[in-house]
């Protein structure tokens, strides 16, 4: 289980951007799941919808990739940075809405080189699936994650 600064110190991501707060388990360059609680304060529910606030899919996908990224940031890609490269067959099934936990979990299935993919998939606090798809990583060692 990672905390939100050990979570920090792997990904480059930053407020407002980082969008997990905790991992429940993560096996290195295998799988990851994580916890995202979404609060009524948020900054994106101030445009996406006024009168009824729902969390855009794309910072639903984005907090998967994230998930997905610890997996693969740990071992020899650690100090690397996962790029999300392709989405294929993503669907949105529940909308999001304040007050709603995400558990969210990616699988990683294929990698050749820096190249990856992952089977990722959202779930809310009712079991109820949220959000799914097929992540594509590149994983930059260049720029490492200082």
């Amino acid at each position: 289980m990672l905390d939100f600064e050990a979570i920090q110190a792997i990904l480059p991501h930053r407020a407002p951007f980082l969008l997990i707060d905790r991992a429940l388990e993560v096996n290195p360059g295998q799988s990851a799941k994580a916890l995202r609680a979404v609060s009524g304060n948020e900054w994106f529910f101030h445009g996406h919808f006024p009168s009824k606030a729902v969390m855009p899919g794309v910072l639903i996908i984005e907090a998967l990739a994230q998930t997905g990224a610890l997996a693969i940031l740990q071992g020899p890609d650690q100090g690397g940075i996962a790029l999300l490269a392709g989405i294929n067959k993503a669907r949105f099934h529940t909308p999001v809405r304040p007050g709603d936990t995400l558990t969210l979990s990616v699988e990683l299935t294929k990698r050749r080189g820096p190249i990856g993919m992952g089977q990722a998939l959202a779930v809310n606090q009712k079991e109820e699936k949220v959000a799914s798809c097929e992540l594509i990583f590149a994983v930059d060692q260049e720029n490492k994650n200082n």
